[in-house]
């Protein structure tokens, strides 16, 4: 059995493929296999977008002809705020038009005048993995931190530009990509997954 990676996001991947380089056998991404799938994250919750995600991959590599058996892997994840009540959460994509530095900007206006010590967010990520059969299983990771005033780092993508961790003194931007492998949200949701996936993968 090989591992699909549900995303079409450019940073997404190259994290999934840092984060998961300790598995054994290929990972592969829905546009080098040719899957092309549209999935509504219209669920209530991240662990229901990532399930919506991850079984639409699996529903649409089954239907391909030769396609090998694959272990299905999905993520939803958002930024959370404690001073916008929870915002932008589910909706961390969708928060305003236009592309990451568009919704970073609106961000901060949303902020305007809120002390630091209001400030405190994270990020969230839960990972779905579908096996061939059906089979479902969740993790979970959480990264917390603070808004800064003005974005810094030109690393990682999102919101990582104003997303601070007081115990490095700097933003997730401005943190070596070996550093944020090891402190993200996603990479900590991975690290909850690797032994389940590497027992279903060997």
């Amino acid at each position: 059995m090989e591992l699909l990676v549900a995303t079409n996001n450019p940073g997404k991947m190259r994290e999934f493929r840092q984060l998961l380089a300790p598995l054994a056998g290929p990972v592969h991404f829905p546009p080098h296999l040719g899957l092309v799938v549209e999935v509504a994250e219209v669920g209530a919750t991240y662990a229901v977008n990532a399930r919506l995600k991850a079984t639409a991959y699996a529903q649409a590599a089954r239907e391909r002809d030769g396609m090998p058996p694959l272990l299905v892997l999905a993520d939803d994840s958002g930024l959370e705020v404690d001073a916008l009540g929870g915002a932008p959460g589910l909706r961390s994509a969708r928060y305003s038009p236009g592309s990451d530095t568009d919704r970073v900007t609106y961000l901060l206006q949303q902020l305007a005048g809120v002390p630091p010590a209001q400030r405190g967010a994270r990020f969230r990520c839960v990972i779905v993995v579908a096996q061939p059969d059906g089979e479902i299983h969740h993790a979970e990771g959480v990264c917390e931190g603070v808004i800064a005033a003005a974005p810094a780092g030109s690393g990682g993508f999102g919101y990582d530009p104003v997303f601070y961790l007081p115990d490095f003194g700097c933003t997730m931007a401005e943190l070596p990509a070996r550093t944020k492998n090891q402190v993200s949200h996603r990479a900590r949701a991975v690290q909850a997954a690797l032994p389940l996936l590497q027992r279903l993968l060997e």
